[in-house]
């Protein structure tokens, strides 16, 4: 009875299987992360855990060297499938031109991602050994071994990403689901025992490890990588022209993510300088509660995406903006259910004097922030339909934004506080970023589809 009311539930807001595993993951990864808190701090001494922290922050690197072009793989490699289908052993069905060009599409992908994942690995290797050797202050703390399995595993991960995503633009969005499902539950259960056997830094680095080698044997030693074999034999007289087809829609989208990027890593280095570690770290705390509660309604979005994809290479748009309908609604709904959950929860905790109630900002500016991640969803709901007609309209917006909250996060931080930030980023996330949003949307919307 009550399985079946949940699953009731779940078909009237939208979920199916693969937004159903991809939450899940969203919620072993943010719950691991707050666990991992304790486990930090009972077994890593304060200049440990620093080692810790710093090294996430240095490894965010590789943001410079993907630079979205995952999602892009994603919605290319839909756009070609929309054409085929899949026969008997693994024989692909349909026009050889859309073959052809998927092929020269997972060429592409293994080659450039092989390329660029060994110099991911000496850069962030040569980063890493220079910016500890200079500032290291404990020598003490055998850091070196674990920053070169990290750098490892970060490498092996960006290799295998374009993978998973291309997976996804192939239609296998719910088994890509699962094997992130399990990439995220080995790397969270095997952190907490590798803590608890005491093997300090090498805990993440090992768990990382173990995760993202687990991830390659879901894909090698299975039939999964019977399809890519089949693909790659395809006839490859048809190419897809990085250069010309690619890399002009994924640059735009690679300065909207650096954009973002910059955005969010400001606030932290003057709320530090200006109020203190303390409110600094109260604004890291609701940030990255708010980034898990973004990542679960962005579920229903990105899992969504070859299916958007394909309505669009088929030039159905009626279906296309029915199923759009649909999962925004749904998707904004969460969004909005989550984060009044997390406000109540947090002013809950204040009420009863519980420790946890403290360790994020006051009402007035957790609910700015609250507001500012709600709308943030819905402009990354418009921008995502838009992108998956494999155009960037968005750039000039993403770089003003970009440019604005930065300006308004040096003055009004300087000035103001956490207060200043936190009222003048919502101010522009809703009269700038949500107002510009839908001023494109409903333009090249309108424009595109009438063509």
């Amino acid at each position: 009875m009550i399985i079946s009311l949940f699953k009731n539930l779940g078909k009237k807001i939208g979920i199916d299987g693969a937004i159903a595993f991809t939450i899940l993951t969203r919620l072993i990864q943010a719950g691991g992360g707050i666990i991992s808190i304790v486990f930090i701090a009972r077994f890593l001494t304060p200049a440990e855990q620093g080692y810790y922290y710093t090294f996430a922050s240095i490894l965010a690197i590789q943001i410079f060297f993907e630079l979205g072009l995952s999602g892009v793989i994603t919605q290319y490699t839909a756009h070609e499938f929309a054409h085929l289908s899949w026969g008997e052993n693994f024989q692909i069905i349909g026009d050889g031109y859309y073959s052809s060009r998927l092929s020269s599409l997972l060429r592409f992908c293994v080659k450039w991602f092989a390329i660029i994942a060994i110099v991911l690995f000496f850069v962030l290797l040569a980063a890493g050994f220079y910016f500890f050797g200079k500032f290291n202050s404990n020598t003490g703390i055998m850091w070196q071994f674990p920053w070169i399995i990290l750098c490892l595993t970060t490498s092996l991960n960006l290799f295998i990403d374009p993978l998973l995503a291309y997976f996804d633009g192939l239609g296998h969005v719910k088994d890509m689901a699962k094997v992130r499902l399990w990439q995220k539950s080995i790397n969270t259960v095997l952190l907490f025992v590798f803590f608890a056997l005491g093997f300090k830094l090498y805990s993440a680095a090992l768990a990382s490890l173990a995760a993202i080698l687990f991830n390659y044997f879901q894909i090698i030693f299975s039939g999964r990588v019977n399809f890519l074999k089949a693909i790659w034999k395809a006839k490859n007289q048809w190419v897809i022209n990085y250069y010309h087809e690619i890399f002009p829609f994924q640059w735009r989208i690679a300065v909207s993510w650096i954009s973002g990027y910059f955005i969010f890593q400001l606030f932290n280095p003057v709320l530090f300088a200006t109020e203190g570690p303390v409110v600094a770290g109260q604004m890291g705390m609701t940030i990255a509660a708010l980034t898990g509660i973004g990542s679960i309604s962005m579920s229903w979005i990105n899992t969504k995406i070859p299916m958007l994809s394909t309505f669009i290479a088929k030039e159905d748009y009626t279906e296309l903006d029915k199923h759009f309908k649909k999962i925004f609604i749904n998707s904004t709904a969460i969004s909005i259910f989550c984060v009044l959950i997390l406000v109540a929860g947090v002013q809950l905790a204040r009420h009863f004097h519980l420790t946890i109630g403290n360790r994020f900002l006051m009402l007035i500016p957790f609910l700015c922030m609250g507001i500012a991640s709600v709308i943030n969803h819905m402009v990354y709901a418009f921008a995502t339909y838009l992108r998956c007609h494999k155009k960037e309209p968005m750039l000039v917006q993403s770089i003003v934004c970009g440019v604005l909250v930065s300006l308004s996060t040096f003055i009004l931080g300087h000035k103001f506080g956490v207060n200043g930030i936190t009222v003048g980023y919502f101010t522009l996330t809703l009269l700038v970023g949500l107002t510009w949003t839908v001023f494109t949307f409903n333009l090249k919307r309108n424009e595109w589809h009438n063509e």
